[in-house]
């Protein structure tokens, strides 16, 4: 067999071993959004919970809190954990988020909801899709999303004083606008990783990349409904 043959059958392999890795992305994503969004029709069906979790001012800070450290453990910590801990940990997180964002389905029309994440679900497949057919490389996009990010996270914080309308939705439109890019980015992203890991485990690339895009997902969908607004009276 010559060195070229040899070369064409490895790459057909590693290409064969991303494809079936990011379905289990995917599966993993979806998954997750499963559970968060019956945790939140669960918590938002018992005035128990509800009262312990917003009953009390510091509860959602302290969830969010919770929320932000599993991100930060699994991504300092996934290569020294098991899989099956990392899943489970990805796993809190969706219940974690879940509880937080039950909130939604008390202040929103459930028609409303619903649109929102239709609109979400096509928008996110479409730019998952362009992330990974794409020839052209989105690193550099993906720094100009970063930064973005970060001064849409700013101006949220700053606005959380002034509560200032003309700012809610300029913030709610550059909000829409960076997780659609995101959203092809990351995909991108993780793409690129399985193909050059290397030898190192897939799965928790695998698992990494499913709560990036799982993120990506949840902020793309509380902004466009955001947009469409109709709360409840």
């Amino acid at each position: 067999m010559s060195d070229y043959e040899k070369n064409y059958g490895n790459y057909g392999v590693q290409e064969n071993a991303v494809v079936v890795t990011m379905n289990k992305v995917y599966s993993w994503m979806t998954l997750a959004l499963v559970v968060t969004a019956l945790t939140a029709m669960y918590v938002a069906q018992s005035e128990t919970i509800l009262g312990l979790v917003f009953g009390n001012s510091a509860m959602p800070w302290i969830l969010m809190l919770a929320e932000v450290g599993v991100v930060m453990y699994l991504g300092a910590r996934i290569n020294r954990i098991s899989f099956t801990t990392a899943l489970t940990l990805f796993g809190v997180y969706s219940i974690l988020n879940g509880v937080v964002l039950s909130v939604i389905l008390l202040v929103y029309e459930l028609s409303t909801i619903y649109a929102a994440f239709f609109a979400t679900a096509g928008t996110f497949a479409a730019m998952s899709f362009i992330g990974y057919t794409t020839k052209k490389d989105l690193s550099g996009l993906g720094g100009i999303l970063t930064m973005a990010l970060i001064g849409l996270i700013i101006a949220s914080l700053v606005n959380i004083f002034f509560h200032n309308d003309t700012l809610t939705s300029i913030i709610t439109y550059a909000g829409v606008f960076i997780f659609v890019g995101l959203t092809a980015y990351d995909t991108q992203k993780i793409k690129n990783m399985l193909a050059y890991s290397n030898g190192v485990d897939q799965r928790k690339i695998g698992l990494l990349g499913a709560l990036s895009l799982y993120l990506d997902f949840i902020n793309l969908f509380l902004y466009i409904l955001r947009l469409l607004g109709s709360r409840r009276n």
